[in-house]
């Protein structure tokens, strides 16, 4: 997948003005963050939680090179195998070898942010496989020729007309009303039916790995992950270094956690621990077992002022109270990752100069912060890579020499208030006796939406001298 987060601007202006994803984000921005708030009023100890979650991560990443050799070995004495990928292009030839060894022509998917960081798909299938995503969101994309709009409903974006009118088109199903939700779940779980049992090789993430016991833990609402890891032959887990947790409790600690803040459900309808391939007594399993770890500029990350940030659960927390993103979009950030995360995730992973139109995505309302159950201080994060990228020069030169301009002014107070007192006057000028200005010069884009309400006064600063000196005639 192409990254276009330099276009972000232009990408949100021309989101903003389709009326069917306004109102579809407009709903979203209401009824997640009343799912969240629900449950977690319902969890009662959210904040005793998550400071206990943020100690174990970042015990864990303090010794992560510990925790890695550790895991590794646990899943060698089970039989299964970890290969180690340092970039995405690495992934991608490790999965194709696999599949190359096995013969295999049919993949089956299940969601995974890392495969869609390194554009997996796209790569089996220029090499001739078949590659099926079987997250029904996923599934609806792929057939879309599109990308995710959210780390955890990748389809949000897409109304039902737009799904029945997909399916419609895409399968040959003869004719058929697809008149309701249920019909186009039905017909889905048909058609991917018939791929699970064909599939040679399925391919998932993990929301964790634990190195105690070598396990991976990987969570659904759908089941498709377990089709996906139990059917074909071979089984193949690619996730990154910083999804290491120490122990199974650290583990199902972060299941209360994880589906109160993606969806606002007690729990998700399957949380599954792999552990290998099928011993000679199971009754189902994989034949060959492989985990994939990427690193793909984490280790970068650590012992940085950006390393809270490999604390990410991916839940899509922030991105569901982010009034950026739910004006925007998902798609307007130009990458994998949206949202506040994705703000901070994209420049560290492709380089600030790629993409540092997205820290200034941000109205530092702070509700991400609050939300967030790994505790990622990500308004401190964004300002930080600001600072990182005026210092660089990558921000337009309008806008570095408006920070300056307002420096000077901030550490100048009497020109402050001679400038803003002849900025106020000559917008009540510019008003000509109207209550509000419906245009102004050097800021059209404030006005494009909304008119600005004319000065009805003198300046605070005005305003106070003057109310002191009433007070000082009165006193006397």
């Amino acid at each position: 997948m192409k990254q276009t987060s330099q276009s972000f601007l232009a990408s949100a202006d021309a989101a903003m003005a389709q009326p069917q994803l306004r109102e579809t984000m407009q709903a979203l921005g209401t009824g997640l963050p009343a799912l969240r708030s629900a449950a977690m009023e319902q969890l009662g100890n959210f904040e005793e939680l998550r400071q206990h979650l943020k100690a174990v991560k970042q015990h864990t990443l303090t010794h992560l090179e510990h925790y890695l050799v550790r895991y590794e070995e646990q899943v060698h004495q089970r039989g299964g195998h970890v290969h180690w990928a340092r970039g995405a292009e690495e992934l991608n030839s490790i999965v194709l070898d696999i599949c190359r060894q096995r013969d295999a022509r049919h993949v089956v998917k299940g969601k995974s942010m890392v495969t869609e960081e390194t554009d997996l798909t796209a790569q089996l299938q220029a090499a001739g496989l078949e590659v099926t995503e079987t997250d029904l969101g996923e599934y609806i994309i792929q057939l879309a020729g599109e990308y995710p709009s959210h780390i955890v409903g990748p389809a949000l974006h897409k109304s039902q007309a737009e799904i029945r009118e997909l399916f419609l088109q895409e399968h040959s199903l003869g004719e058929r009303e697809l008149e309701d939700v249920e019909a186009l779940v039905q017909e889905a779980r048909e058609v991917l039916r018939q791929r699970f049992l064909n599939a040679d090789v399925g391919i998932t993430g993990a929301n964790a790995l634990i190195a105690e016991d070598g396990r991976s833990m990987l969570v659904t609402n759908e089941g498709n992950g377990d089709l996906a890891s139990t059917l074909p032959k071979v089984q193949i887990v690619c996730a990154t270094i910083d999804k290491l947790l120490p122990r199974p409790e650290d583990a199902t600690a972060m299941l209360r956690l994880l589906s109160r803040s993606a969806v606002g459900t007690v729990t998700s309808a399957y949380a599954s621990f792999y552990t290998g391939p099928r011993h000679d007594d199971d009754l189902d399993g994989p034949d060959e077992y492989h985990v994939i770890l990427l690193d793909n500029q984490r280790t970068d990350m650590l012992d940085t002022n950006y390393e809270e940030m490999l604390g990410c659960m991916r839940c899509g927390a922030c991105l569901n109270h982010c009034p950026i993103y739910m004006a925007a979009g998902g798609h307007a950030y130009g990458w994998v990752y949206p949202g506040p995360m994705g703000s901070v995730l994209t420049p560290l992973l492709t380089g600030l100069e790629q993409a540092n139109s997205l820290p200034n995505a941000c109205t530092a309302c702070g509700r991400c912060a609050e939300v967030c159950p790994a505790a990622i201080p990500l308004p401190d994060l964004l300002r930080d890579l600001r600072a990182e990228e005026h210092q660089r020069g990558l921000s337009p030169l309008s806008w570095r020499s408006g920070l300056k301009l307002h420096s000077l002014l901030a550490r100048s107070p009497g020109l402050y208030r001679q400038v803003t007192a002849i900025g106020i006057g000559l917008l009540r000028l510019l008003a000509r006796g109207r209550g509000q200005l419906q245009s102004i010069v050097f800021d059209n884009g404030w006005t494009e939406v909304r008119d600005l309400p004319r000065p009805q006064g003198k300046t605070f600063m005005q305003q106070y001298r003057s109310a002191s000196k009433n007070k000082a005639t009165d006193d006397d």
